[in-house]
């Protein structure tokens, strides 16, 4: 992938020697992994183990460095610091620090980089001083037709409170710790790998042109197979019922219009 700037993200960091260990109460992978050169994905969950935000996580500059959704980083922020209380940290948005995927080099080496910890067909991934990065850099539309083409959904196609964790296949993609103890929303997660119960998978949509809007039913005949999350204008991401998509016999449609899931490669059978 070519060295891009990813305008769309936002540096958080969590400061101070109680940092990790807040962490890790916190969200759903293991902070107890994070060495420097590598990054973990992670997410932090409703107690009822729904997605309210994805990350990916990251040590460096004196920090653990949270690189998330630039639209939803301030609620991010709000609600990490609900959760402080009396932990000695601090928790600050930091705008001189921007995220890019694809550097190499000196760039790089100036920068925080670690392999993209969910598929490495997404590139190295950096978090660094805008200052210090290369000013001509591309922004993010060819990253994110990338992850369209891999079938990765992350941020505003999961919604807020809406997804639960490994319907969203963050299991698969590196997101999730079943071995690291106690997180909001790990009772629930637990238990949906423990009963293998998760039915439904976000899915890679596309069709011949402009997808319907997120929410239109996607149908198969008269039964509502899954419904769609995002839309990337032929392309997006559908929530669907694996069992009814395994028995639909007729083309699937959304608002009329045919469409065509597709199942990751990352995503096993």
């Amino acid at each position: 992938m070519e060295a891009l700037h990813l305008k769309d993200r936002a540096v958080i960091a969590l400061e101070g020697g109680e940092a990790r260990e807040f962490l890790q109460g916190l969200v759903t992978n293991d902070v107890g992994q994070l060495v420097p050169g590598r990054g973990l994905y992670a997410a932090l969950l409703t107690p009822r183990g729904k997605i309210l935000f994805d990350f990916l996580v990251a040590e460096g500059d004196g920090a653990v460095l949270l690189d998330c959704a630039a639209d939803s980083a301030d609620g991010l922020l709000k609600r990490l610091t609900m959760y402080r209380l009396r932990a000695k940290i601090g928790i600050a948005l930091r705008p001189q620090l921007s995220v890019f995927v694809g550097l190499s080099g000196r760039p790089a080496e100036r920068a925080i980089t670690f392999p993209d910890p969910r598929l490495e067909r997404l590139g190295p991934r950096s978090i660094g001083a805008v200052a210090e990065m290369p000013d001509f850099l591309k922004g993010p539309a060819s990253y994110h037709a990338e992850r369209l083409a891999l079938g990765v959904p992350e941020g505003s196609d999961f919604g807020s409170d809406k997804i639960f964790a490994l319907d969203a296949g963050l299991d698969e993609l590196n997101g999730v710790s079943f071995d690291k103890g106690c997180y909001v929303g790990q009772e629930l997660t637990a238990r949906m790998k423990h009963r293998g119960t998760a039915r439904k998978r976000i899915l890679g949509l596309k069709a011949d042109g402009p997808l319907p809007l997120p929410g239109t039913a996607v149908v198969s005949g008269a039964k509502e197979v899954g419904e769609i999350l995002s839309v990337y204008g032929s392309a997006g991401f559908a929530l669907m019922r694996l069992d009814r998509l395994d028995e639909a016999k007729a083309p699937l449609m959304a608002n009329n219009m045919p469409v065509a899931s597709f199942r990751p490669e990352w995503l096993p059978p």
